[in-house]
């Protein structure tokens, strides 16, 4: 392929949905293209800001916070893999209100509930603990919810 019909190809594709650059660089692998043409094509597309790294982690961020309801942690750990730089994490990452982070985690956790079966309360507990981990959201958080559930269920 050559670099202006990649140009063209990942431009529209930039133009539809937000990429970075290692997933341009990841498309571009599969196109059988001159060696160091990749280079110019991924600078050419940030020089005309088809690809904004900033822009990209604020659209990542908000869209794995609402539809996938991850937590801070696994977002940011799925950013870093991509490449991410820092600052932009970082700036991404104020798009999760603290409260909201709060409120998605605790009906993660009141449906994951209903599922999750335990020889204790105690297994329960860990249990839960343990999703909310995986779901990227810190273990202090995930504390104060379990306690507001159990309040809830004490009440």
């Amino acid at each position: 392929m050559t670099e202006e019909a990649a140009f063209l190809r990942l431009s529209a594709q930039c133009a539809a949905a937000e990429l970075c650059v290692a997933d341009v660089k990841r498309k571009m692998s599969y196109w059988e293209m001159p060696e160091g043409s990749e280079e110019r094509v991924v600078a050419k597309l940030v020089e005309e800001r088809f690809i904004d790294e900033n822009r990209f982690a604020h659209a990542f961020v908000r869209d794995k916070f609402r539809y996938n309801k991850w937590g801070r942690t696994k977002i940011e750990f799925e950013l870093k893999k991509k490449g991410i730089k820092s600052e932009d994490i970082a700036d991404g990452l104020t798009e999760i209100e603290e409260n909201d982070s709060e409120d998605v985690l605790l009906n993660l956790l009141k449906n994951k509930l209903k599922s999750t079966k335990g020889k204790s309360d105690y297994e329960v507990f860990l249990k839960l603990l343990r999703f909310s981990a995986q779901r990227g959201f810190s273990q202090e958080q995930a504390h104060r919810c379990l306690k507001k559930i159990i309040k809830d269920d004490l009440d």
